[in-house]
């Protein structure tokens, strides 16, 4: 018991250290017998932060942001032909907290429309902008793991992806009334064993991916089933914890591509193998610098024996560094090989990089700076674009459940092919309700 302060022990406490006081149930403080002791809520770093709901055992954050703003050439065209637009843009997270196993669903997207359609002539010539440019985007993915054991754990996850050809790109046929929408969706399932350091994780993978008929201005429809295609693969990768911050891996994948169409629409063969090879690390300093980057090498060798094998350099990267308490950078690279229905192309070298400052000028008011540099290489013709984007944000952090955000983003498109450049200037104002 207590002790009063004579030394002598107390009975029970007195009367004013229980006034006003309603008891706790036992079941909150966590003294019913054969109860687990209650876990410590987590640390909440973030003042504007949204906190989110639970429901059940699952943490459930969502939001919302509605955006309008003006884009000079939507389009990306040669001749710039601007429009007023406005974006709707929700999110979804629910994370589960359980003792043993886990499941995460991230789900995001966005729909942009614009305030009037663009004439599908320009100079007198076919354009490639359609007439209607409104386009939906959207990202999900929902991942699980059973821990089988302490050191065995059977992974998964199921992905949609939902959006359209890039505005700009050659796979945009002139003569369209609107983009045609694509969707790929697929899962991946495997298995995580842990020998004490070394991790050996392998799953198998499955994607699909169909696009939607083109609807042209002339009121015809053009089919795209020669872009529908299946992706069968298999995954691996080999870690070591050399130190409780560092983590060297290998990995690699391979996989097949066959499409609905065996020759596409221009006569071309495009069912293909492939895969890539990569070796780095990844590690986490003291939370001051965490992520992991690695390098390797990417081919794919097609059906068609006039369709050259296209291969090049495979960067990955996603990193965190938080310099000072105040400001953060992020820097992410990605390389990918992408389907293209030009007539003689093998297919597109994709390589991005973001380099992404976050500075708090006061706790409420956020400064985003954002550079971007991608360059495509269309394996056949000798097309080769590269693409520069530099984004400044302002965000104005009301409550933790109301944001003000300003957007001012310049976008140039620069290709050796004649009258493929372009350029443009986004300006977005916006609000975002969270919870």
């Amino acid at each position: 018991g207590s002790t009063n302060p004579n030394g002598r022990v107390r009975i029970s406490p007195p009367p004013s250290m229980t006034a006003n006081r309603p008891p706790m149930p036992p079941s909150m403080a966590g003294t019913l017998d054969g109860q687990p002791p209650r876990k410590p809520l987590p640390v909440d770093t973030d003042p504007f932060g949204a906190v989110g709901d639970y429901a059940g055992s699952f943490l459930i954050k969502s939001a919302v942001e509605l955006r309008g703003g003006y884009d000079t050439n939507p389009g990306r065209t040669t001749t710039p032909q601007g429009s007023g637009f406005w974006v709707v843009a929700p999110e979804f997270l629910a994370v589960s907290n359980w003792d043993r196993h886990a499941l995460v669903a991230d789900l995001r997207g966005s729909f942009t429309g614009y305030g009037n359609s663009l004439p599908p002539l320009v100079d007198g010539a076919i354009s490639s902008a359609p007439t209607n440019i409104d386009r939906p985007d959207f990202t999900g993915h929902i991942d699980g793991r059973v821990d089988v054991t302490d050191f065995t754990h059977i992974t998964s996850e199921l992905r949609l992806r939902v959006a359209t050809d890039n505005p700009g790109s050659p796979n945009i046929a002139a003569g369209l009334a609107k983009y045609p929408v694509y969707a790929t969706f697929g899962s991946t399932v495997g298995l995580d064993q842990q020998f004490n350091r070394l991790d050996v994780a392998a799953g198998a993978t499955f994607d699909r991916t169909v696009y939607q008929d083109s609807t042209l201005t002339d009121g015809s429809i053009a089919s795209n089933a020669d872009r529908a295609f299946n992706q069968y693969g298999g995954v691996g990768r080999v870690s070591y914890e050399l130190t409780p911050g560092v983590k060297p891996f290998v990995e690699a994948e391979a996989d097949s591509r066959f499409h609905d169409q065996y020759i596409d629409n221009s006569g071309y063969a495009r069912n293909s193998t492939g895969g890539y090879a990569k070796g780095g690390t990844s590690f986490e300093f003291s939370r001051l610098l965490t992520g992991e980057i690695a390098v390797g090498f990417a081919e794919r060798n097609y059906a068609d024996p006039r369709l050259a094998q296209l291969s090049g350099l495979l960067t990955s990267s996603s990193l965190i560094w938080t310099a000072t308490p105040l400001t953060t950078a992020k820097f992410n690279s990605t390389t990918s090989i992408d389907e293209t229905v030009l007539p003689g192309v093998s297919g597109v070298l994709t390589h991005t990089y973001t380099f992404e400052v976050d500075h708090d000028l006061r706790r409420w008011l956020t400064a985003v700076g954002k550079f971007t540099y991608g360059t495509y290489d269309y394996q056949g013709d000798g097309r080769s674009d590269k693409t520069y984007s530099v984004e400044g944000d302002l965000i104005y952090k009301m409550t933790r459940n109301f944001w003000l955000t300003g957007t001012l983003r310049r976008d140039i498109l620069d290709s050796n092919v004649p009258l493929a450049s372009s350029a443009s200037t986004v300006v977005m104002l916006g609000v975002r309700v969270q919870n």
